[in-house]
């Protein structure tokens, strides 16, 4: 069981501590990680297929016709993708030509792909010609007349912007639509230009696609209906769609009072605008998939107070995972092996020489020595998929966990980019 008096909320099957150690799937953190010198991401695999099983069981539960892509811009760790592939997983949303490339490389047939990108390019216009059974969700009348030039006779998809957007505690940073005008997706007012755009180039709209934010949680399903009603009008314009993709954004928990997303509402709502209708519901999950399926395990640097303030620094910063630096998102700190002690305020610093390198503020620890490793739950997306190698601090390297014996870790790791 976790130490209560911190961060217990994060408990599951899994997580948790034995013997005073830290534990994730099955193995000892410490252990696993003393042997690496540099920041080690851990993905636990059965967790993402067991949180994509939760979102496909959800849609089946009401009857719905459904297809679960994983949204691999979220993680592209090779060894992850093709547990997922094993597991049964439908298929992955990609969104350049590389990364198309890649789920082609893992084994996916280009009819379990899903094509979600702005700013088409020619190389990733030429790709989706040449496999016309990816479907391609465009969201640009440029992007359109790209392809069409090259595919006439294709299907494709269309992506809507519903003017709506919904976000993890309201962000407007994590918003994808609202009040701000957005690059992303055609606007209801466009669609008809769209439309005829497609037609004109001999293109037949089967699809359409939303996306409208990330992290939701059950305080924005009211948003996420008014989203599901906007997708419901651009479907009524559209009589050959047979395949509705509701985007991603289904969020978890980052704080200790964030409840986790009630999928039951989640998939009523969808049933109430689509059950009636002759067309299949898509989802892309991203976040809801691998974010708590994965850590980053750091080592301690320094303990340090300033001005009454305990400063622990880590050696690994916002470059490996900015999402707590850019959106606020946090991560939940672990210490893989909790020192016995009364419990203090600590502020976690990473190694980047960037003011907002910080990865948590006022968190109550035990004490923490040099040398010392946290793990930091919620970096299992958008994390590694996202580094960068600033102040040359980049480099980690990342594992898959699938099973429950020690002979299961897989044997491939992968170093940080060195560039």
């Amino acid at each position: 069981m976790l130490m209560p008096a911190f961060s217990s909320w994060v408990e599951r099957d899994g997580l948790c501590y034995r013997a005073g150690r830290l534990t994730f799937a099955g193995r000892d953190v410490a252990a696993f990680a003393a042997a690496f010198d540099e920041p080690v991401f851990l993905h636990d695999g059965d967790r993402a297929l067991a949180n994509l099983g939760r979102i496909g069981a959800a849609l089946a539960g009401r009857g719905l016709r459904h297809r679960v892509y994983f949204a691999m811009k979220a993680n592209r760790f090779r060894p992850l993708l093709s547990h997922m592939r094993a597991g049964g997983v439908f298929g992955l949303d990609v969104c350049s030509a590389e990364e198309l490339r890649e789920a082609l490389a893992c084994g996916f047939a280009p009819e379990r792909i899903s094509f979600t990108a702005h700013g088409l390019t020619a190389a990733a216009a030429a790709l989706l010609a040449a496999f016309p059974a990816i479907v391609a969700n465009l969201d640009t009348i440029s992007a359109i007349r790209r392809l069409g030039r090259l595919a006439p006779g294709r299907e494709i998809g269309l992506r809507l912007n519903p003017g709506v957007g919904v976000a993890y505690r309201d962000s407007e940073l994590l918003a994808y639509s609202g009040a701000s005008v957005s690059k992303f997706g055609i606007y209801p007012e466009h669609l008809d230009a769209a439309i005829a755009c497609a037609r004109d180039h001999g293109l037949t709209v089967t699809a359409l696609h939303c996306h409208a934010g990330c992290g939701v949680l059950t305080p924005q399903l009211d948003a996420y209906a008014r989203v599901l009603a906007a997708v419901a009008a651009g479907l009524d314009r559209l009589p050959d769609v047979r395949l509705v993709n509701l985007g991603g954004g289904l969020g978890v928990p980052h704080r200790d009072d964030d409840a986790a997303l009630d999928l039951a509402r989640w998939a009523d709502l969808i049933a109430a605008t689509f059950a009636r209708r002759d067309v299949e519901i898509a989802v892309e999950p991203g976040d809801y998939a691998v974010k708590d399926a994965g850590f980053l395990v750091l080592r301690v640097n320094y303990v340090e107070e300033k001005r009454g303030v305990r400063f622990v620094g880590l050696d690994g910063g916002f470059n490996l995972a900015i999402e707590p630096a850019f959106y606020g998102l946090a991560c939940v700190p672990l210490p893989c092996l909790p020192r016995p002690g009364p419990l203090r305020p600590t502020t976690l610093a990473g190694n980047i020489n960037e003011a907002l390198d910080i990865w948590a503020r006022d968190v109550a620890l035990p004490p923490i020595e040099e040398g010392d490793r946290v793990a930091l739950v919620n970096t299992g997306g958008y994390s590694a998929s996202m580094s960068s190698n600033h102040c040359m601090n980049g480099r980690f390297r990342e594992f898959l966990f699938a099973g429950a014996a020690p002979s299961s870790y897989a044997p491939t790791s992968q170093a940080g980019r060195q560039q």
